[in-house]
């Protein structure tokens, strides 16, 4: 093997194991930190972030880059050795373009900003959040500044999460997605839109839930030898590394879906995770290829597969025999329940034709701030017009309207457009998964998700960052990302 390259793949491995230990306590922070420990956590986030920026810039790294590259290594380009190339080259060449100063501040900010959400959110405090996502905001555009971009400033922030997307692309998509989502709404029927939601705000014992959601999260594929559930004030996933991926949700006794489905949701990204190549960990083979992609696979479990009636055909008489609060209600008006179709303050709450209006408007509010547009102290007022428009809805405080996500607070701006396009990316998973398994449903309906899940990790999982976003939902089903997969799923559950 190329000397060259093999000092590249020590190199990158090593590199990983400091992001791991980056990813490890930052888990903590947000979990099982002392209250009085965060000043000395977002010290140590800041060192780590220094070692990592100096390792990522070395100069060696573009000297040994310019030794393998148009070499027989990358005469295939999709040879686990050209796909790494690619791909140490395009982060080279991000990150030497970001001054070390403005690394480590982004990673102290960012810190700071989600400590201090976690505090004030709950007592609505948007005043002492103001300045941290003020700040935020501010590195945020010298970030872009660094990168540099043709059209706007937004577009290297999002490419940071999907590569090859820019924001008027992503415009492109989300417009007319969101015209046949309104139409969409117009036609379905009072059975989802006016079901008996009482149902699923009647008192579940939390630990009752939590027993409940670890069994589901057990039965699709979720191996908890290799993972954690923990309570977080947002749901999280984080892949540590082989053998290594947390999830984490949280309670309310008197609504049942926040807590099972936000399980069944960071389930799925953590059997992405797991499901990833373990002999290329450290390399970019062995990574995730996109942010999208990964909420491909946890939107397609938590929805596509946890949402449908025959899931619930197999998991239903458990759960009635667990929750007393069940007792007498039919599957199908559970069903129904928690398939509700209503525009709804909450992202995360949010029924499937409603959410990707949430990240829609996220997207064009965030788009906003970066291009200068709009400025982080109008930003709650910019935020409730745009509830009224997209969702006839005015958010009643800070908590539920502008402070609900954890993203800002930590610097992922950027980050909201993948939800949609991963809804996309599921839909279009999920119909060529059907075409090759054949029976899903009936399969769900008797409690076995090992096939699709086998499916995911071969077609998907194991690929690893061979493919882009694009060129990998071409593979996998043979067509173009289209978004005619989601909406004819949405039309054919809730329409018929």
């Amino acid at each position: 093997m190329n000397e060259a390259y093999q000092w590249l793949a020590a190199h990158s491995r090593e590199t990983a194991y400091l992001r791991s230990i980056k990813k490890l306590i930052a888990w903590d922070q947000r979990t099982f930190i002392p209250e009085k420990g965060h000043a000395h956590r977002a010290a140590q986030l800041a060192v780590l972030a220094k070692l990592i920026h100096e390792r990522d810039t070395d100069p060696r790294v573009g000297e040994y880059l310019s030794k393998v590259e148009g070499t027989e290594l990358t005469r295939e380009p999709e040879s686990t050795e050209a796909v790494n190339i690619r791909e140490w080259r395009r982060a080279f060449d991000l990150n030497t373009k970001i001054p070390q100063e403005l690394a480590v501040a982004l990673t102290k900010a960012s810190a700071e900003g989600q400590t201090v959400w976690e505090k004030v959110r709950p007592a609505n405090d948007w005043q002492t959040f103001q300045p941290y996502l003020e700040r935020i905001v501010t590195l945020k555009k010298e970030q872009a500044a660094a990168l540099g971009y043709d059209a706007e400033p937004y577009d290297p922030l999002l490419d940071l999460y999907e590569v090859g997307e820019t924001a008027a692309g992503v415009a492109a998509v989300f417009a007319p997605l969101r015209e046949a989502t309104i139409r969409l709404l117009e036609e379905i029927p009072d059975e989802f839109r006016r079901p008996d939601t009482g149902i699923i705000t009647r008192h579940f014992p939390r630990d009752l839930q939590e027993k409940f959601s670890r069994a589901a999260a057990a039965r699709i594929g979720y191996d908890f030898a290799a993972g954690r559930l923990d309570v977080t004030a947002h749901p999280f996933s984080t892949g540590v590394g082989p053998g290594d991926a947390r999830i984490t949700t949280r309670y309310d006794e008197h609504f049942f879906p926040m807590a099972f489905f936000g399980t069944l949701h960071e389930a799925g990204h953590a059997m992405y995770n797991l499901g990833l190549p373990e002999e290329h960990w450290g390399t970019p083979r062995g990574e995730p290829v996109s942010l999208a992609i990964h909420e491909s696979q946890s939107r397609m479990w938590e929805n596509l597969v946890g949402r449908t009636l025959a899931f619930w055909q197999y998991f239903y008489p458990a759960a009635q025999e667990m929750f007393p609060a069940l007792e007498g209600v039919s599957l199908e008006a559970f069903y129904r329940a928690i398939n509700r179709v209503e525009p709804s303050l909450i992202r995360v709450e949010a029924d499937e034709v409603t959410y990707n209006l949430h990240i829609i408007f996220r997207f064009e509010l965030e788009r906003a701030l970066i291009k200068g547009d709009l400025e982080v102290s109008d930003l709650p007022e910019a935020w409730n017009d745009k509830v009224r428009e997209f969702l006839g809805l005015t958010p009643p405080d800070y908590a539920d309207g502008v402070m609900q996500d954890v993203h800002w607070s930590g610097g992922h701006i950027g980050y909201f457009p993948t939800y949609t396009l991963g809804n996309l990316y599921a839909a279009q998973f999920f119909a060529k998964a059907r075409e090759d398994l054949g029976g899903l449903e009936e399969m769900f309906a008797r409690g076995e998700f090992a096939p699709l899940l086998a499916w995911l990790r071969e077609n998907i999982h194991a690929q690893g960052s061979r493919y882009r976003p694009r060129d990998l939902v071409r593979v996998v089903t043979g067509k173009e990302l289209e978004a005619r997969y989601l909406l004819d799923y949405l039309k054919g559950k809730f329409v018929g």
